[in-house]
């Protein structure tokens, strides 16, 4: 069984910066294959916003977040985080880290976390 905790959402002016974390709990016989960070604002569609993938440290970003947000992992707190910088109105949005356990899937999660709100001001 795999239990994520979010923290670190909150309410930003635009053009400031947060750090979302995600820290995994997770039986010792399994691996998270892959770590990740999904948004939903209302009435719009949830979209993935990056992922990272634990054998290669590979990332993976939406259009929308290149070049502002960066996904990073500390291995040895079972952690990944989500930096986003140059935060607009538009990524006003409850995020939710996901990890896979068996094979990744962009369009489903093995596990989620409970989501935490971010809110940018203009």
């Amino acid at each position: 069984q795999v239990q994520l905790v979010e923290s670190g959402g909150g309410l930003v002016h635009s053009g400031e910066s947060l750090r979302l974390s995600c820290v995994a709990s997770a039986a010792p016989d399994i691996s998270i294959n892959a770590m990740g960070w999904y948004r939903q604002a209302p009435g719009r569609q949830f979209n993935q916003v990056a992922t990272m993938f634990s054998s290669t440290g590979s990332t993976k970003y939406a259009e929308f977040v290149k070049g502002r947000f960066t996904i990073s992992r500390d291995i040895s707190k079972n952690a990944w985080y989500l930096q986003m910088n140059n935060l607009k109105p538009e990524d006003s949005a409850v995020y939710y880290c996901a990890a896979w356990t068996v094979n990744w899937d962009p369009a489903d999660a093995d596990h989620w976390g409970q989501g935490t709100q971010v809110t940018v001001s203009s």
